[in-house]
């Protein structure tokens, strides 16, 4: 397998991961936040043996560590607004927002890598907005906000990913993922007393069951499936890379309706609007072919 072939099974992989986070998040009785912190902290841990217990941080110069924690930031609060979208929604709905991670990437990548322009990556884009009406019209008002609060997570994801593509090259995947997860369980920590401070309700001992789903999501969901899709970035494009991110609805949505059941509240235009996406992502390497 050529390297370009192998960096997308590895995306392949690294995103059925992902869209498998959504149904553990859905079965996870804690709140998005505390949810996300105990995933960050968790795996953390198992960076830091993989790692040797960082003494590849000491070779890093302060900036590049401080960058790396940077991009961190908008990781955790990335898995916040996804989590939180599945709360106040579903999963198949939190899943399908993250489809306009490449209309959010056409237009980041160009501003921050200072790549050229490219008309048609904006217009496989624009693509996915008719998808996201059809979606929108077709959930109950009650679960507009998880839709809002998804987009919101897919514009974050963009940013994250299009940061990392520029700065992928510079360290290994594994340091990488341990500078950004461990800056995103500091900073998410230091929010956790202002956050009990408002929700004094809230449960930050999960329970056996819990606990059980946060180590998949934890050392399979994340550490695997993170080191996965860095190692897949240094072949493909950032915006090609969230091209198959874009699959992670597909496959999140047929876990979710042999797991959860949720066929049953999703109708016509929910699955013409996937319909939509699937083109979208398909139609990418053609065009680009077409128009390179």
């Amino acid at each position: 397998m050529n390297p370009t072939k192998k960096a997308y099974a590895q995306l392949h992989l690294a995103v059925l991961l992902f869209g498998f986070t959504a149904i553990l998040g859905a079965c996870i009785s804690l709140s998005a936040f505390v949810l996300v912190w105990w995933r960050v902290f968790l795996t953390s841990i198992s960076l830091l043996f993989l790692i040797g217990f960082g003494r590849k941080l000491y070779l890093l110069p302060r900036k590049l560590i401080l960058q790396y924690m940077g991009i961190g930031i908008i990781v955790g609060l990335h898995w916040v607004c996804f989590f939180g979208s599945i709360k106040y929604a579903n999963a198949s709905i939190s899943l399908i927002c993250m489809a306009t991670i490449s209309l959010f990437t056409s237009i980041l990548e160009p501003l921050l890598m200072r790549t050229p322009f490219r008309w048609y990556e904006l217009a496989i884009g624009i693509i996915i907005i008719p998808a996201m009406v059809l979606i929108a019209n077709s959930t109950e008002i009650a679960m507009l906000p998880g839709i809002w609060v998804g987009l919101l997570s897919a514009f974050l994801a963009a940013l994250f990913s299009t940061l990392n593509k520029k700065m992928v090259e510079k360290t290994d995947p594994l340091t990488i993922t341990f500078l950004e997860l461990g800056s995103a369980c500091l900073f998410l920590g230091l929010l956790l007393p202002l956050v009990f401070s408002f929700n004094p309700e809230l449960h930050f001992i999960p329970t056996a069951m819990d606990f059980f789903y946060l180590i998949i999501l934890a050392l399979l969901c994340t550490t695997f499936a993170y080191v996965l899709s860095l190692m897949a970035l240094k072949q493909v494009s950032a915006f090609a890379s969230n091209l198959v991110y874009n699959l992670e609805p597909v496959y999140g949505i047929i876990l979710a309706i042999f797991l959860l059941q949720e066929n049953k509240s999703l109708n016509t235009e929910f699955y013409t609007g996937c319909a939509l996406i699937l083109c979208a992502v398909f139609s990418y390497p053609f065009i680009k072919k077409i128009f390179k």
